[in-house]
């Protein structure tokens, strides 16, 4: 098993890997994540290619915080949005494990018709 936890806390407590999938499950802040690649963002920035109020965009971005993919900074009267990228390597090595079990399953396959007589009869 990976270094990456699936808390066992009690009924309701939400795991740091969980916070994220549900964060990324909603295409607009997906989105939001792909605007912040470009560099910190106003809420105002993020929210110009939606059509929402500057509210539901701050809603989205407080999802994204509490996931810790987004931190929020202060300059002068505004609070510019970051991305933070570390959430999604702890994303990416959990689907690492997945990716290795199906190669060997794929491998597994490989093997098994490898072995399988080429009869032209068989085709027909």
């Amino acid at each position: 098993m990976s270094s990456v936890a699936l808390g066992q806390g009690p009924a309701g407590a939400r795991d740091p890997l969980s916070l994220v999938f549900a964060a990324l499950a909603d295409p607009t802040r997906r989105a939001m994540l792909t605007r912040l690649r470009r560099g910190p963002a106003t809420v105002a920035e993020i929210g110009e290619p939606f059509d929402m109020t500057g509210p539901a965009v701050s809603k989205h971005l407080r999802v994204l915080e509490r996931a810790g993919l987004v931190s929020r900074g202060r300059v002068a009267q505004s609070r510019p949005a970051t991305l933070q990228a570390e959430p999604m390597r702890q994303v990416a090595e959990w689907a690492e494990e997945f990716r290795e079990f199906w190669e060997k399953r794929y491998d597994r396959l490989d093997d098994y018709l490898s072995t399988m007589a080429d009869d032209p009869e068989d085709r027909a």
